[in-house]
């Protein structure tokens, strides 16, 4: 089901329209409307909005249309006006020049972007173990903070 379809779907199931009104409005089969429902406990889903800068499905689009005619990423990039690395990194990530389609990708990219997601602490065992030391030391958090700013500056300087 498009994303039109769903947000129509949203917008009538607000206004008090049954499940049989809405399938025949949107040609789709009650059932298909009612798992979308069912889904998201009958509450509408909060819109995803892509950060800025990220790439958008018509660029993820012509990126697959360049990759079918043959341009360099370079190509690709200058048509864009993105950065080379940007247009070699989105294509490396989903399968390569042979492989990458732009719908898939775009997929991709909203199941990375969704939510929840494990905090910093409990992906990094070293960071949360410093912070558990600092914490037992009875330093403020402030303070921790603030020394986590300076050994982390000094790590990526040197």
């Amino acid at each position: 089901m498009s994303d039109e379809m769903k947000a129509d779907l949203w917008r009538r199931w607000r206004s008090g329209e049954s499940i049989s009104v809405i399938s025949q409005q949107i040609g789709k089969p009650p059932g298909s409307v009612f798992t979308v429902l069912k889904h998201h406990g009958g509450i509408a889903p909060v819109p995803h909005k892509a950060r800025a800068g990220a790439l958008t499905m018509g660029e993820r689009e012509e990126i697959s249309r360049g990759l079918c005619a043959g341009d360099s990423y370079r190509a690709i990039a200058g048509l864009l006006g993105r950065a080379v690395s940007t247009i070699s990194r989105e294509v490396n990530d989903n399968g390569g020049r042979d492989v990458y389609r732009a719908i898939a990708a775009q997929e991709r990219a909203l199941d990375r972007a969704g939510r929840p997601k494990q905090c910093l602490l409990a992906r990094r065992p070293a960071l949360r173990q410093t912070v558990l030391t600092l914490l037992r030391e009875e330093w403020p958090p402030e303070q921790i903070v603030g020394h986590l700013r300076l050994v982390l500056q000094q790590y990526f300087v040197a």
